[in-house]
């Protein structure tokens, strides 16, 4: 560590503008190292390589308040970019408790809404109105079922789920629907997907809509047509920072690089060896050739941990070195005192499942922890259930992290519906949505004549129905609902000039007649849904505007809902990056399982690398105590499926692990060391023959059969239960292990 006198010497210190030198570097002085020298080298691209638990967040704010105490940027020359809202805010905290002032104008926030904010300023140049709405999945897969019916497409035979998959894909890599490559024209029925993926964007444009995808895609068609746009913005951002920068996808990196070109102040932060989101669009290739991107870039390894044990460390950094695609690094910590890590077999998983929830009670009765420091972290949903079983027998409090969200609520989505259509009138997703809730008696052939209408005329449903009421084409009920909403809308939009938006709104609800559909219902559910739908209109009050309030709820993500409750959480290893928590059980360690059979047969090297980031993820989220087992026999969707070990277990450290043989397959007369070479063999020895590798129970490929498991081997051939056909005889030698 430099001291105070030496730091005033580095070179990019400048003294004519530090001011109190003494007092305002006092954010260096609780740096290690590396820390220091990453928060210091504020000039030119830097790549800060910062491990699980070494203190990035601690490198980014710090950054920021040294940039702004030097006085070489002001606050809205800085642009700092994160994954979520709540570690922006995180951020933004940190850089005010630092400066012990309100740091105003900082350009901080997730990508997606630094790019609403540029969208909505240049949102014109791109063909949209300022106050365009941005929709959810819910409401893009509404857009897609209307595109497939108006052109004839058996939504049986061709699923929407996927178009919608595939176009998301396709903006993640900023390709344009005029620019799918000839080999991902995917065909619909009789439509390609490049011309369902125009139509989509033509109908959202119709709609004054982007969808998430489109913040960026619209953000780079903007710089790349409008050079002083991007020009402006060069110029303004002097200093660039990007949190978690393994995690961007290419639309991303693009857009970085436009911003970056001038100044080329660039600073980002993460870890190649928790890039485990491949499956949602993000390079690993970003963060590994970053120095080649950003000619003369610096790379800093954040190393020392200040989270877990010198055994959980240990045991993550044996297991990610078996990865190729990595730039490298050895975590450490000074704290020599921990536990080592337990493994565990069972004979089912309904036995790995008991032995948690004792577990768990056990940490709670006799070492006073709290629930809410305890995780539960899986490979994949599906697994929750024995989980959930074993933990209400022992009357253990849980929540599953992933699953029903508050804004993912019916009631909810009814609301913010209601909100949308007052604001925008033309945004026909959110008016088809309420159009008939509560029920207005309108019907199939009503409701088709104003799809046809707003078609025909390229005009929103809003104004298709005033069109239709004034034609006279709407009569009987239906007509005379839509009228009175019409009219309802009217007086909504007067009343929001005088009353409070969280007023207006509440008046909205209770005269639409949406509070007395669920009041009448007269169920514990529909008081349940009341209650959301109170807490939404109280939340309200929290923001400026209607818009504003809008803003928030189109960007906010899975994370920042998750509440302080003392509870056991329950979730996958995806879902718990970021997190950390003093015990985490990990089951469910069996191949085909974890790493998962999926990933591999679809990715090959590059998805088993990523199941190991995967389990670098999950080893590192703990802090003291680390459980791993797997289960001899698993019930998979109502089927018992015997599974070996993951080969994940074989590349452990011994030293830093204990096995537990009370249980399961780990027999007792073995010697620890025994019972490991016998039941956890080494999957990956390239010096073994392909039968020297084959046993009894494990899942193999053939060419010709596909996937099963060994039900016997006797000589050089063997007895195979295959999934897709019938239990076989075959030679060993055409068998490969899965």
């Amino acid at each position: 560590m430099q001291t105070a006198s030496n730091r005033n010497n580095q070179k990019n210190c400048k003294p004519n503008k530090m001011i109190s030198q003494e007092t305002k570097m006092q954010h260096l002085d609780n740096l290690n190292k590396d820390q220091f020298e990453a928060v210091t080298t504020i000039e030119g691209p830097l790549l800060v390589l910062a491990g699980a638990g070494t203190g990035k967040t601690k490198v980014l704010t710090t950054r920021i308040s040294h940039i702004l105490n030097l006085r070489n940027a002001f606050p809205s020359q800085i642009l700092a970019v994160t994954f979520t809202n709540k570690a922006a805010k995180e951020m933004k905290h940190r850089v005010e408790t630092l400066n012990g002032i309100a740091v105003e104008g900082l350009w901080l926030g997730t990508f997606h809404a630094i790019a609403a904010k540029v969208l909505r300023r240049h949102a014109k140049e791109v063909g949209l109105n300022q106050d365009f709405t941005i929709i959810d999945t819910d409401d893009q897969l509404r857009l897609i079922k209307q595109i497939f019916n108006d052109f004839n497409i058996d939504t049986e035979k061709h699923s929407p789920k996927l178009f919608l998959y595939q176009i998301g894909r396709l903006k993640d890599k900023a390709i344009t629907h005029n620019k799918v490559p000839y080999n991902d024209s995917y065909f619909f029925g009789s439509k390609s997907l490049s011309e369902l993926y125009a139509e989509y964007q033509n109908r959202l444009k119709n709609l004054n809509a982007v969808d998430f995808g489109d913040l960026l895609l619209y953000n780079i068609e903007l710089f790349n047509n409008n050079l002083d746009v991007l020009s402006e913005y060069q110029r303004k951002f002097k200093y660039i920072l990007v949190d978690e920068y393994q995690d961007t996808n290419v639309s991303q990196y693009l857009w970085l690089r436009l911003l970056a070109q001038q100044h080329n102040n660039i600073c980002c932060v993460g870890d190649d060896d928790q890039s485990i989101y491949g499956w949602r669009g993000a390079e690993i290739t970003n963060i590994l050739k970053f120095d080649k991107d950003f000619l003369g870039a610096k790379v800093i390894r954040l190393q020392q941990n200040y989270r877990s044990t010198n055994h959980i460390l240990g045991a993550a950094t044996k297991l990610i070195s078996f990865n190729q695609e990595r730039h490298g690094k050895i975590l450490w910590t000074d704290q020599q005192h921990g536990e080592k890590i337990r493994l565990n077999s069972f004979y089912d998983d309904k036995e790995e499942a008991r032995y948690i929830a004792d577990e768990i009670d056990s940490l709670k009765r006799f070492h006073s922890l709290p629930y809410s420091d305890i995780a539960i972290l899986l490979r994949a949903g599906y697994q929750t259930r024995s989980f959930e079983e074993s933990l209400n027998y022992q009357r253990i409090p849980y929540r599953i992290i992933g699953g029903m969200k508050f804004y993912e609520r019916a009631e909810i989505k009814d609301t913010i519906a209601y909100i949308r259509a007052l604001v925008n009138p033309n945004d026909s997703l959110a008016f088809e949505r309420i159009i008939n809730t509560p029920k207005r008696g309108i019907g199939a052939a009503s409701l088709q004549n104003i799809h046809i209408s707003a078609r025909e005329k390229n005009i929103s449903l809003f104004a298709a129905v005033k069109m239709l009421l004034n034609a006279g084409q709407l009569k009987g009920k239906a007509g005379q609902s839509l009228a009175e909403l019409m009219q309802q809308f009217g007086r909504w939009t007067e009343t929001l000039k005088t009353l409070s938006h969280t007023e207006t709104v509440d008046l909205m609800l209770n005269e639409s007649g949406y509070i007395d559909m669920w009041k009448t219902e007269a169920t514990e559910e529909a008081r349940e849904r009341l209650d959301n739908v109170r807490e939404l209109i109280r939340s309200l009050e929290e923001y400026g505007s209607l818009s504003e309030f809008l803003e928030h709820v189109s960007l906010v993500s899975d994370l920042d809902s998750i509440v302080n409750e003392n509870v056991v959480n329950i979730m996958t290893m995806h879902g718990a990056k970021g997190l950390e928590f003093k015990a985490v059980f990990l089951p469910g360690w069996e191949e085909g399982i974890f790493p998962s059979s999926r990933s591999i047969e679809e990715s090959g090297q590059l998805g088993l690398e990523e199941e190991r980031r995967l389990a670098y993820v999950g080893i590192t989220r703990s802090k003291e105590k680390l459980y791993i087992s797997f289960a001899n026999n698993r019930r998979i969707y109502g089927n018992y499926q015997y599974n070996q070990p993951s080969r994940f277990i074989d590349e452990l450290p011994k030293e830093h692990f204990e096995i537990i043989n009370s249980f399961g397959s780990l027999k007792p007369q073995f010697k620890k060391e025994e019972a490991f070479d016998c039941s956890l063999p080494s999957f990956l020895s390239s010096s073994a023959s392909n039968a020297d590798r084959l046993r009894r129970g494990q899942r193999v490929f053939h060419k010709k059969f596909g996937y099963g498991i060994i039900l016997s081997i006797a000589d050089d051939n063997a007895q195979v239960a295959f999934e897709k056909t019938s239990t076989k005889k075959v030679l060993l030698d055409y068998l490969e292990v899965s």
